[in-house]
């Protein structure tokens, strides 16, 4: 089984507990592992043959800039769950999310958080 990653994409959303959170937004960073059988389905060097690169990202883009959370575990399970629907064909889906602007009294990177799921398993 292959994987498709696309790393790093960034997005202005306005997600978070507090008010200033909500209001000013900050940066989210986006990872997305997903396997999909790069070996057997892609035979012609056609687009139809895999999964594109451009839908999943503006998928992406579209979840995590039109909705708002409190919880980020919340929007990586929401956009898992989309990506599940809107994508079939794929096998696993990770979802990594950064946040980087954490109200913690504390020296670090981010806080991430982690999600997986099987496409075929959408309720």
């Amino acid at each position: 089984m292959g994987q498709i990653r696309i790393n790093n994409m960034v997005f202005h959303t306005y997600n978070g507990v507090f008010a200033e959170e909500k209001r000013m937004g900050q940066r989210l960073e986006v990872d997305l592992d997903m396997s999909y059988p790069i070996e057997t389905a892609v035979q012609h060097d056609e687009l139809t043959e895999t999964v594109s690169y451009a839908d999943v990202y503006d998928t992406t883009k579209e979840f995590l800039e039109g909705h708002q959370f409190n919880l980020i575990e919340s929007a990586a399970n929401g956009l898992l769950k989309t990506l599940q629907t809107q994508y079939p064909t794929l096998g696993t889906i990770t979802v990594r999310i950064r946040k980087y602007a954490v109200p913690i009294a504390g020296v670090f990177d981010n806080i991430e958080i982690e999600v997986t799921g099987r496409a075929s398993d959408v309720d």
